[in-house]
């Protein structure tokens, strides 16, 4: 009996295990020498708003360009990443909050992009205290605007 039990916890984890990863969304962004609006250095999109699981594939669209997450533009608890120029990177959001990255080739003219994780603004004013360089605050203020719009009012 207690054979059984045990056999049918394993079952039961297993399952729970794959049928959470079927949720689990992936979603693309490309990393462009041009954006769609005819603007230099994009990520297309530059703002998602993501499930806690999904996945981003940062996709080296055009050559010359990496993703990284921006320090202090992160929730505490997360893990950042620093993909490889030239390459694809798949990074898993675990933890809610809105998460800024950059391509660091291009950070200083405003190739930057946002990422809301569930509906947690915790971190909302973490580009004030990141002090992004000019084009990057102007555009990250943008992206953030975003973030606002596609948070429901509590």
């Amino acid at each position: 009996m207690i054979k059984q039990i045990a056999i049918l916890t394993i079952l039961v984890e297993i399952f729970t295990l794959s049928v959470g990863g079927a949720w689990a969304a992936d979603h693309k962004v490309r990393m462009l020498d041009k954006g769609l609006e005819g603007q230099p250095m994009q990520f297309d999109p530059a703002f998602l708003k993501i499930a806690p699981g999904d996945s981003v594939t940062f996709m080296a669209t055009d050559k010359g360009h990496n993703s990284e997450s921006i320090p202090r533009m992160i929730p505490k608890t997360a893990k950042s990443w620093t993909g490889k120029m030239n390459e694809e990177i798949k990074v898993t959001f675990d933890v809610e909050g809105i998460y800024g990255y950059k391509c660091m080739p291009h950070f200083g003219i405003g190739m930057v992009g946002l990422i809301q994780v569930g509906d947690s603004t915790e971190n909302l004013h973490a580009p004030q205290i990141a002090r992004l360089p000019g084009k990057a605050k102007n555009r990250m203020a943008k992206l953030m605007a975003q973030v606002v719009a596609a948070t429901p009012a509590n």
